[in-house]
């Protein structure tokens, strides 16, 4: 009379526990899906930068890479800011510059004098008396 107020979750006779079983099933696939959404959320900052073609992707991917193995979120926080903004180009306009003034330079034709004359080659293995 006692067996038919036992609940059902309770192991029975037979060795058949299924809220063991279900508890195994449910903490394999939590720690799985855990592991997913983490590496998910490591990849978004390389994702943000591969899909706006910028030009530090792999100073980025090596941040997420640093945050994902030393759980350092600062370095998770770095690549997130280097993939969501564009770095002026500074070295842009000083090119613009110098093209500028090398345009503005008369065009010399080489000194055919200097052109012919022979190169002497120096003995680099012994040393040199001055």
């Amino acid at each position: 009379m006692a067996t038919g107020h036992i609940p059902s979750y309770v192991t029975q006779a037979d060795g058949s526990d299924y809220l063991f079983t279900f508890m195994v099933v449910f903490t394999v696939a939590l720690i799985v899906l855990i592991g997913v959404a983490y590496f998910t959320l490591h990849s978004i900052p390389e994702k943000m930068a591969h899909e706006t073609n910028h030009p530090q992707f792999q100073l980025v991917g090596i941040l997420a890479l640093l945050a994902l193995f030393t759980h350092n979120g600062l370095f998770w926080v770095a690549a997130i800011l280097v993939a969501g903004f564009q770095f002026p180009d500074f070295a842009a306009p000083l090119r613009a510059i110098a093209d500028a003034i090398r345009s503005l330079a008369p065009q010399r034709e080489p000194d055919p004098v200097v052109a012919e004359m022979p190169v002497e080659k120096q003995d680099t293995t012994a040393p040199q008396e001055q």
